[in-house]
């Protein structure tokens, strides 16, 4: 649904030439630093593994800009949804199937990016990890979906822009359409999703709902 590079591109006349290099780091260590937590047994939130991502990846760039680490951290919890999110769920929730967040995302975090893009009437439920304690791909992520819903996993089509989140879904039983914005490989690892997208826009379709 969420843009996680927003953040970095609002700021990238002031990073220069290592904007997208920054950005890219943050993002891989912030998911590096949710599967060593979720193994170590030392959780904390999203925001707090999001902050130490930040931290390492201006550390590796050698930015010491307190101001704007600060304005980084304030515009990740204003990221941008992709164009075609509104109409997508618009059409999902007027034939009438229920529309749920699930994410690692801390709930504050969560509700900020729901009310900054404006989609909180399109939703019946955003998930936290935070109710389970451990990040994705743990397969008690998966199965909040399956307690809140009160469905079978068979019954769940989940989307994920992650490769590695597609296959843990789908590793649990989730109907699995990754969303494969950036044209990536396949992961090399179980299980492959049931199907693939560019974007969310060819989701109604693929749930065979008519245009």
């Amino acid at each position: 649904l969420f843009d996680v590079h927003s953040a970095v591109a609002r700021y990238r006349s002031e990073l220069g030439p290592t904007a997208e290099a920054v950005s890219a780091l943050w993002r891989s260590k912030q998911l590096e630093y949710s599967w060593l937590r979720s193994l170590m047994g030392r959780h904390a939130d999203f925001w707090q593994i999001t902050q130490d991502a930040l931290d390492y990846a201006l550390d590796q760039y050698r930015i010491d800009d307190p101001p704007l680490r600060g304005r980084l951290c304030a515009a990740y919890f204003a990221l941008d949804c992709y164009p075609e999110v509104p109409s997508v769920l618009r059409r999902l929730k007027s034939a009438g199937l229920p529309l749920v967040i699930l994410s690692n995302g801390s709930p504050a975090m969560l509700q900020s990016a729901v009310d900054g893009a404006g989609l909180g009437g399109l939703l019946d439920l955003v998930l936290s990890v935070e109710e389970v304690g451990i990040f994705k791909p743990d397969p008690r992520v998966y199965q909040l979906a399956v307690d809140r819903l009160q469905l079978a996993p068979g019954q769940i089509s989940f989307q994920s822009a992650n490769g590695w989140d597609a296959a843990g879904a789908a590793a649990f039983g989730l109907q699995v359409a990754w969303i494969n914005r950036l044209a990536q490989v396949r992961e090399h690892i179980p299980e492959p999703p049931a199907a693939e997208l560019e974007s969310l826009a060819g989701l109604p379709a693929l749930l065979g709902l008519a245009s």
